[in-house]
């Protein structure tokens, strides 16, 4: 898991996948901040397939920002061609998964997704219905503080052999089958979100763009395990998602604090490579890959 910069976006070319609900009060002061946040600049954004070493001035720029987070998650897509291998050096058993459903909202021509921001709903099974309106890339210290302090508001940085890019997420829990019912055309896709979100949605979605304007993209299956694999110190989160084509995106990922980042990307890829797990492959983040599978879908 190297922090490495390859320029410019990529998206694949073709149809290959390249805590709590917010109550009345809480909602009520995200409705209080600004509309609008500052961009920030997306450096190496998710999406690109590796290649140079992070710039001294990128590093900088990294470490500024891990200290304006709490959490760092580390992510590397592996190669198709290894799948299989990497599960046995991890021993996976694939019964120890959960099984989830993701679903994202957008237009067919992924609206949203050019203006940075990210909605989606999941399903779990045994577990509830969840939902986030995520924003990238942002500027922590831009980010209103009274929105920052929210239980459901996160802000963390991904980073990815490829780059890194600063996120924030308003999260929504919801009692289940809710998100199933919208996927059927039952219920409004609004009505998954709590005030604070659509508050949040409305302050950087396109002007004029309603969520129940939204279309459906998936549903999508997904088997993810969470472990501490033997002889690592770390919790190791698996996740195996599966298109309706057939096509498949494994990912490797592991959180660490801020101040952690760069011995967590060292060890975690020293650890993987000593066990002959392939890092090499082309790197697209799971949200990338989805929107884009499922906007091809609706366009065809």
């Amino acid at each position: 898991m190297a922090l490495r910069d390859s320029g410019e976006t990529t998206m694949p070319a073709k149809k290959t996948p390249a805590k709590k609900t917010t109550t009345a009060k809480k909602t009520t002061t995200a409705k209080k901040t600004p509309a609008k946040t500052t961009p920030a600049k997306r450096t190496a954004p998710p999406g690109t397939d590796g290649g140079r070493m992070l710039t001294a001035s990128q590093t900088a720029e990294l470490l500024a920002l891990t200290k304006q987070v709490k959490t760092v998650e580390l992510k590397v897509t592996i190669p198709t061609d290894s799948y299989r291998s990497t599960a046995r050096a991890l021993g996976l058993d694939p019964l120890d998964a959960q099984l989830r459903q993701v679903v994202f909202f957008d237009t067919p021509d992924l609206a949203l997704n050019r203006a940075g921001v990210v909605v989606r709903a999941r399903r779990t099974k045994d577990g509830q219905d969840d939902t986030v309106v995520k924003l990238r890339p942002v500027v922590p210290a831009d980010l209103p503080k009274a929105l920052v302090k929210l239980p459901e508001f996160g802000v963390e940085v991904d980073a990815l052999p490829g780059g890194f890019v600063c996120s924030s997420s308003f999260k929504g829990t919801l009692v289940k089958n809710q998100v199933w019912s919208v996927v059927l055309g039952e219920r409004r896709i609004s009505k998954l979100f709590s005030a604070g979100q659509r508050d949040f949605y409305a302050s950087h979605a396109p002007a004029g763009l309603e969520l129940d304007q939204l279309s459906v993209l998936g549903p999508l299956n997904v088997l993810k395990i969470k472990f501490v694999p033997e002889g690592f110190n770390r919790k190791l989160a698996v996740e195996l998602w599966l298109y309706p084509d057939g096509s498949r995106v494994l990912e490797l990922s592991t959180k660490c604090p801020p101040g952690d980042t760069f011995q967590a990307a060292t060890e975690t890829r020293s650890y993987l490579t000593e066990r002959g797990i392939r890092l090499d492959g082309e790197q697209s983040t799971k949200t990338a890959s989805a929107l884009t599978f499922f906007a091809a879908e609706l366009s065809s």
